[in-house]
């Protein structure tokens, strides 16, 4: 007797499924089989391209091919994010980003992608606090000396930044809403030219990132009040958080992280991420990294996505609470 058309066209359909699954198995399997393209967002030079060329050769020797960095720069990150949104989901197109990432969705309300939907994250790759640094002669010398001057709106105190909607712009504006001070802020086009107006005395404070401002420090020329991380620096030991002195629940951090397209295959991602966490634990790049004053972190990708929601969801608060937009 032969099975019914039915029976039949149950069987073809197992097949067929059989097939795709032993086809996307054998895919997985051979990734990656090409060149992977690593799209920085920022132009070259800066310390995200920096971290780009340093992982990059690395990561392609974990994975077996060679990686090819493609700098995307322009309009805090968004071009070269809008790119990667609209790439092939396929695991050969991935992306480099900082804390823009999260940030500018607090910032601007019409974006042509969705952070939380468009990408897959993959990897954060380490965390780079900022630390409130002042001229060597300011009269800051502890954050409690800043909370007293900041909330005495007879005498207004300035801090400098990269710019209007900057890592170091929200960090100051955090700041104020957690520490209940009146900080004005001084835009600058570019971190490099505020901190020259830290130095010189001009503005009396920044809240800089710890990788630029570190060689300063370490010279004199500029003098760390606090750090922004949850826990003090390997770098500077005895100079407390802001946290510790008196501003409960204050973290701020500029960071890279690693993400793909969203839809790109599960074992693409997780085979990344197993090779960022092996070629961030290799001893040589894991000191330069540090040099940079960063704290290594690797994670998984679900790590990478909490941490971007929490990130989103902070300073979303903190621009709605300083009504501060871009668009």
């Amino acid at each position: 007797m032969f099975p019914c058309s039915g029976t039949v066209n149950r069987l073809a359909r197992g097949f067929l499924a059989l097939c795709f699954a032993a086809g996307a198995a054998s895919a997985s399997a051979a990734y990656p089989d090409r060149p992977i393209t690593l799209v920085v967002t920022y132009p070259p030079g800066g310390t995200v391209d920096v971290v780009a060329r340093l992982i990059g050769p690395e990561l392609g020797k974990a994975l077996g091919q060679s990686v090819i960095i493609e700098n995307k720069g322009g309009a805090g990150g968004m071009i070269g994010e809008g790119y990667v949104a609209r790439s092939k989901p396929d695991g050969y197109t991935l992306m480099l980003d900082a804390s823009n990432f999260a940030q500018n969705p607090a910032l601007r309300s019409h974006m042509n992608f969705d952070v939380q939907k468009d990408f897959a994250p993959v990897s954060l790759l380490l965390k780079v606090p900022n630390v409130l640094v002042v001229n060597p002669g300011s009269s800051i010398h502890s954050v409690a000396d800043l909370i007293k001057q900041g909330k005495d709106p007879s005498h207004p105190v300035y801090f400098a930044s990269a710019g209007p909607g900057s890592a170091q712009h929200l960090a100051g504006e955090l700041f104020n809403l957690l520490a209940g001070t009146q900080l004005k802020h001084v835009p600058y086009k570019g971190g490099g030219p505020a901190m020259i107006d830290v130095m010189a005395g001009q503005v009396p404070l920044m809240f800089a990132s710890l990788g630029s401002s570190w060689t300063h420090i370490k010279a004199g020329k500029l003098r760390a009040v606090a750090v922004g991380s949850t826990a003090r620096s390997p770098l500077m030991p005895n100079v407390p958080t802001i946290a510790e002195s008196g501003v409960a629940g204050y973290s701020s951090y500029e960071w890279n992280g690693i993400f793909a397209p969203a839809g790109t295959p599960k074992p693409a991602l997780d085979k990344v991420s197993a090779a960022l966490t092996r070629v961030l634990g290799e001893p040589q790049v894991r000191k330069q990294l540090e040099a940079l004053g960063a704290d290594v972190v690797a994670s998984d990708p679900a790590q990478l996505s909490a941490f971007v929601n929490e990130e989103i969801a902070k300073w979303t608060k903190v621009a709605h609470t300083a009504h501060l937009k871009l668009d």
